[in-house]
């Protein structure tokens, strides 16, 4: 065999292992309407919510698209899952037995979905749009607008971003009891080290554990990335300024761009929808460091099948990691869910 011919084998062999963003539903195959958070039921097939829709809508392993929750109208309404109604849901979170959890935001409540009887109930607050309830039961206390729910590992404790409440709050699932574990309800950039229930934030829209318990929030107008730790908050990614900087170096350095989504890997590392970037960004816990995933940085909807770093996306409100570790991403104004595969 000729050098020009093991040369080529070896381009040939490189390319056919490389990474490729392909379709897994949307575009001719579904009309989503913007498709937001995304979490995987025991089967693992996926779930996801639509803010325009009203609705949670299930995809299974074959990529075929079925209702799962909601009317599709707007509104507040419990009962048999066909039959419910949301008001502009962002995320959802489902836990090992299946149960799931929808941010339904903009009724201020966490709605719960039995999966084994499709019913839809209400799991926190009271729909009237406020801040009370810290140390009662969470279905008693108010909210306002709750933009993300996220489960620890253990399962013991649900965690809801309270935005405009500028907090991050608990839930206990044997108790019922909701506490606030971050944010003081003032508006500001915490300072590092500070207590992150005496400390302020900017916004905060999504939040996640690691398997040690630390939380992280990504907050969409402080363009960062914190983590709170032992009861205190520092930041990790983020200059506090808009901008699309600082791959392949310190988080710390780096400029995010309205990131509205993460989630914590199997790794520990936290992958993040940087949204008004259109890209998906990866924050390396053990050295600090942040990279790309996928996306050009132009907000367009690229043609699939080819490298993710050279495929566009457009403001990205989902990102997951699958029971096999592959990535998922909720390309939400391309109106289409995405993974990388080999």
């Amino acid at each position: 065999m000729t050098f020009t011919s093991v040369l080529l084998c070896l381009l040939v062999c490189a390319n056919a292992f490389a990474d490729k963003l392909v379709l897994v539903a949307g575009g001719d195959k579904a009309n989503f309407k913007e498709p937001f958070g995304m979490d995987f039921l025991p089967d693992g097939s996926v779930v996801l919510v639509e803010y325009v829709a009203n609705k949670v809508t299930h995809i299974d392993k074959d990529g075929k698209v079925s209702a799962f929750a909601g009317t599709g109208e707007k509104g507040f309404k419990d009962g048999a899952a066909d039959q419910a109604q949301f008001n502009g849901p962002h995320n959802l979170a489902v836990g090992k037995d299946g149960t799931i959890y929808v941010a339904d935001s903009l009724n201020h409540v966490i709605r719960k979905i039995d999966p084994n009887i499709k019913f839809v109930s209400t799991f926190a607050g009271t729909g009237k749009r406020g801040f009370s309830g810290d140390g009662g039961p969470a279905k008693d206390a108010e909210f306002n607008q709750t933009f993300h729910v996220a489960l620890d590992r253990e399962q013991k404790n649900l965690y809801v971003v309270d935005l405009s409440n500028k907090r991050v709050r608990k839930v206990d699932l044997a108790t019922g009891i909701v506490t606030t574990v971050a944010g003081n309800g003032k508006a500001g950039v915490p300072l590092d080290g500070a207590k992150a229930a005496e400390a302020a934030l900017v916004d905060p829209r999504a939040c996640a554990l690691d398997s040690r318990g630390k939380l992280y929030i990504l907050e969409r107008g402080g363009h960062a990335l914190r983590v709170v730790e032992d009861g205190k908050i520092r930041t990790v990614v983020g200059t506090g300024r808009s901008g699309a900087t600082g791959d392949n170096g310190p988080g710390t350095k780096a400029g995010l761009n309205g990131p509205k989504i993460l989630w914590v890997d199997k790794n520990d590392d936290v992958l993040i929808a940087d949204a008004e970037n259109s890209l998906i960004r990866k924050y390396i816990a053990k050295d600090g460091t942040i990279v790309r995933i996928a996306g050009t940085g132009k907000k367009a909807a690229g043609e699939l099948g080819g490298p993710p770093l050279e495929t566009a996306i457009a403001r990205p409100h989902g990102v997951a990691e699958g029971p096999d570790g592959t990535i998922w991403i909720v390309d939400s104004y391309n109106a289409r869910v995405l993974k990388i595969v080999k």
